[in-house]
């Protein structure tokens, strides 16, 4: 996690900070429906790369928003999961995906 000293003044700077990009987004949405595994949220984000998705989740993991367990098996099973930090983003999201909804509405009545 970072300190305080290396976290913008601002709180929503903050929030930014931590999960402002799309894919960060994006995990975080999938995340809040179930654990997952690496290759599952690969398939799932149309058009990330294996390597910003390897980026984007070391970053949310030291930043205490996700947790990587392994599986002692062979081949190895790695999950990801939400921690309690990460939990509390959900009303962010959910907040998010109403906004998403209630704007699509009014751009498919103004079309009409």
């Amino acid at each position: 996690m970072k300190t305080k000293d290396e976290l913008p003044d601002c709180p929503v700077a903050t929030t930014v900070q931590l999960i402002g990009s799309k894919w960060k987004l994006l995990i975080l949405q999938n995340l809040l429906i179930r654990p997952w595994r690496f290759n599952e949220l690969k398939k799932s984000l149309d058009g990330i790369s294996q390597k910003v998705l390897t980026e984007s989740l070391r970053s949310m993991e030291s930043d205490g928003i996700i947790t990587r367990t392994v599986y002692p098996e062979v081949p190895p099973h790695v999950e990801y999961a939400l921690s309690d930090i990460g939990e509390s983003m959900r009303p962010i999201i959910s907040a998010m995906e109403e906004f998403g909804i209630y704007y699509k509405q009014l751009t498919a009545s103004s079309q009409h």
